[in-house]
């Protein structure tokens, strides 16, 4: 696991919106990666609209994604969740479930899905990324959901540049 953030996006003065929907679970920790996101995305994209969506677990964001993805067509959601390694694999089966969702629902719905779903094996590791700011998830979520919003937006007008350009005539 990388140490460095990436680097920060330009600022996006367009209007947006960013959809976070994040656990209960964890709240703590939770709580560290959304301030950070919240945080960023504000200084990113100053004019975005930011929902936040709470649910019980990590089990349960991919629903919500969804239902996002499909009726709002949000710049960008960002998935947060804390998963503790226990005793057993429960914690490795649910991550893999909703990570394999998520990318399901970005690609299925055209929305980028910023996973920010972390798995760990301890607390420490856990107040490391979510708590601290030197490699904080919830910014590098936030920076990964501006810029491939961009990159999407960029995209997405030049294909409509491209369709609407008439024929020409080489007769």
């Amino acid at each position: 696991m990388t140490k460095e953030s990436p680097s920060r996006p330009p600022t996006d003065k367009a209007k947006g919106a960013f959809h976070i929907v994040a656990s209960r679970f964890n709240t703590q920790y939770v709580d560290g990666l959304i301030d950070h996101a919240t945080e960023e995305l504000r200084g990113l994209a100053p004019n975005a609209t930011i929902s936040l969506h709470r649910v019980p677990g990590s089990f349960e964001i991919p629903v919500v994604a969804r239902e996002l993805a499909a009726q709002h067509q949000p710049d960008a959601i960002i998935a947060c969740g804390v998963i503790l390694q226990g005793e057993t694999n429960h914690a490795e089966n649910l991550s893999r479930s909703v990570t394999d969702a998520l990318q399901r629902i970005a690609i299925e719905h055209g929305v980028p899905v910023i996973n920010a779903v972390l798995s760990f094996d301890n607390e420490n590791q856990a107040r490391a990324r979510c708590l601290e700011n030197t490699i904080n998830r919830g910014t590098e979520a936030a920076r990964a959901a501006v810029e491939i919003a961009n990159v999407l937006s960029e995209v997405r007008s030049k294909q409509g540049a491209a369709v609407s350009k008439p024929p020409r005539d080489n007769g």
